[in-house]
């Protein structure tokens, strides 16, 4: 039977003990693969082959900004269908953000005259 965690966290090149002299870290460093595959478009996504049986990848889109694909063979090492992701970036909350606590000036004005007109109304 295959083994899918065995397989992966045997082939992941972190799993390999790297050395601690700067000038051999230097050099594994530069030698040490990316974990992002490019592709050009949908199709490039779909002709990319370097695939293992049971296997899945991640592709990201060179040509549309914001798309990834995720390719994936079978244990009998077929094709499924190509899945297709947007993804947009989060951005984070700012708490105390000085720059909404203000208004315009014109708003300001215009708050003042409504309060005045509210003001003689109830009187």
């Amino acid at each position: 039977m295959f083994n899918h965690f065995n397989s992966y966290t045997n082939n992941y090149p972190y799993n390999q003990t790297y050395s601690t002299n700067p000038s051999q870290m230097q050099q594994q460093s530069q030698q040490m693969p990316t974990n992002v595959i490019w592709c050009q478009g949908e199709a490039g996504a779909k002709s990319y082959n370097l695939l293992n049986p049971g296997q899945s990848i991640w592709l990201i889109d060179s040509e549309n900004e914001g798309v990834f694909y995720i390719k994936t063979l079978d244990t009998s090492g077929i094709p499924l269908p190509l899945r297709i992701f947007d993804f947009k970036e989060r951005k984070q909350k700012q708490e105390n953000n000085p720059s909404s606590e203000y208004i315009t000036r014109k708003e300001f004005e215009k708050r003042l005259s409504e309060l005045k007109n509210n003001a003689k109304q109830s009187v």
